[in-house]
C-alpha cells in the first residue's frame, strides 16, 4: 500500500508501475497533489479523488480520468490531448487558459468549470452535464456544434460576466 506522496511520486517517476497498482486499487486518493509543469502520458486516473490537485502548465495526453471527482482542481494554461473525462465530476474545474483537444466529456458534471480563454477545439461536449453552468469569455474557443448539447449557445454575452460590478444611482 502506498501513501498518496509515493503515487505521486510513481506516477511522475515510473507511470507504468502506478498503472498496474491501479488495477488492483478501485479508488485512490490524489486530493490536493501538485503535478504542476510535467508530462502525463497514458496515466489512469479513472475514479480517483482528485479534487484540488494541481495541474498548472502540464501536458497531458491519453490519460483516463473516467467517473474522477475533479472538483476545484486546476488544469490552468495545460496542455489536455486526447483524455477521457467520462462521468467525471468537474464542479470548479479551472481549465483557464487551456489547450484541452480531442477529449471526450460524455456524461461529465461541467457545473462551475470554468473554460476563459480555453481552447476547447474538436474535444466532445455533446453529452456532457451541465455546460451551459460554465464561466466562460468571448475568447473561449468552442468546438463544432456537433460536439456541444443542442441547445448550447457559445455566445458570451457581459450580462454573464463575474468581472461587471452592479451600479446603483443615488438620488442626491
Amino acid at each position: 500500500m502506498y501513501s498518496k506522496e509515493e503515487l505521486a511520486e510513481l506516477i511522475i517517476k515510473n507511470p507504468e508501475e502506478y498503472n498496474s497498482y491501479k488495477k488492483t486499487a478501485e479508488e485512490l486518493d490524489l486530493t490536493e497533489l501538485d503535478f504542476s509543469n510535467i508530462t502525463l502520458e497514458e496515466i489512469d486516473f479513472s475514479n480517483c479523488e482528485l479534487a484540488g490537485t494541481s495541474f498548472n502548465d502540464a501536458h497531458i495526453s491519453n490519460c483516463n480520468f473516467t467517473g474522477a471527482d475533479l472538483n476545484a482542481a486546476d488544469f490552468t494554461r495545460a496542455n489536455v490531448v486526447e483524455c477521457d473525462f467520462s462521468e467525471s465530476i468537474l464542479n470548479g474545474t479551472d481549465f483557464s487558459y487551456a489547450a484541452v483537444n480531442y477529449c471526450n466529456f460524455t456524461d461529465a458534471d461541467m457545473a462551475g468549470c470554468i473554460v476563459k480563454e480555453a481552447d476547447l477545439s474538436d474535444s466532445d461536449f455533446s453529452a456532457s452535464q451541465n455546460l451551459a453552468a460554465t464561466r466562460a469569455d468571448e475568447t473561449t474557443v468552442w468546438p463544432d456544434n456537433e460536439m456541444l448539447p443542442e441547445d448550447f449557445d457559445t455566445n458570451y454575452s457581459k450580462e454573464d460576466s463575474d468581472d461587471e460590478e452592479d451600479t446603483v444611482e443615488a438620488d442626491y
